[in-house]
């Protein structure tokens, strides 16, 4: 057995790399993942219903965008697949899902536009038109909402973050928790047990 989790910044676990199809919006997509990260064997059901219920930035979107624990890349890839005049920064603290996340950003011809990074190397001036996630509910609450105490303020004052949570895993109690902190939250779709939350300033 290992203590490695998703969220384990240099997981020891072999990775044993395995490539990953799914199509979003018509669009075919094979990426490569590997042990130690979040999902390593297939599209999380949860990402799966964020990217179809959420509404992905068009071709006309510039700016900054955010994948907030982006893992091996799937969101990330379909953001800058989605909006090519876009920058997408994916940040994640596994060392390991970063690196899966720049080759399957290489590999899909969206390196140029996509910066992968660590949490703590963004720019503290860099403000996003959009930030998405399947946030790490495991790591607990308290971390959970220190994250997004963290990340959501980055949002540009027009900005939007597209979340999605299990509903069993506290979806209801975060929306709820959000507007308590003066988020405006609505829950913009319901599928198969996951809440997809759009949340503004």
């Amino acid at each position: 057995m290992t203590g490695d989790h998703y969220f384990t910044a240099q997981p020891a676990t072999a990775e044993h790399r395995r490539d990953i199809e799914f199509t979003v919006a018509g669009r075919d997509y094979r990426l490569t993942s590997a042990a130690g990260v979040f999902s390593a064997d297939r599209l999380d059901a949860g990402t799966a219903v964020l990217l179809r219920k959420g509404d992905l930035p068009g071709p006309g979107t510039t700016g900054p965008l955010l994948d907030l624990g982006c893992g091996y890349g799937p969101i990330t890839c379909v953001l800058a697949a989605s909006a090519p005049d876009a920058t997408v920064w994916a940040v994640d603290v596994n060392a390991r899902a970063r690196a899966l996340a720049v080759d399957n950003a290489r590999r899909l011809g969206v390196a140029g536009r996509v910066r992968v990074v660590a949490p703590d190397e963004v720019p503290d001036d860099v403000r996003f038109g959009q930030l998405w996630s399947n946030p790490p509910i495991r790591i607990g609450k308290a971390e959970l909402h220190a994250m997004l105490l963290r990340w959501l303020p980055r949002l540009a004052p027009d900005g939007v973050a597209w979340l999605v949570v299990g509903r069993h895993l506290g979806g209801d109690s975060l929306q709820r928790w959000l507007v308590e902190q003066g988020w405006t939250v609505g829950r913009h779709a319901s599928q198969k047990g996951f809440r997809v939350l759009r949340v503004t300033r």
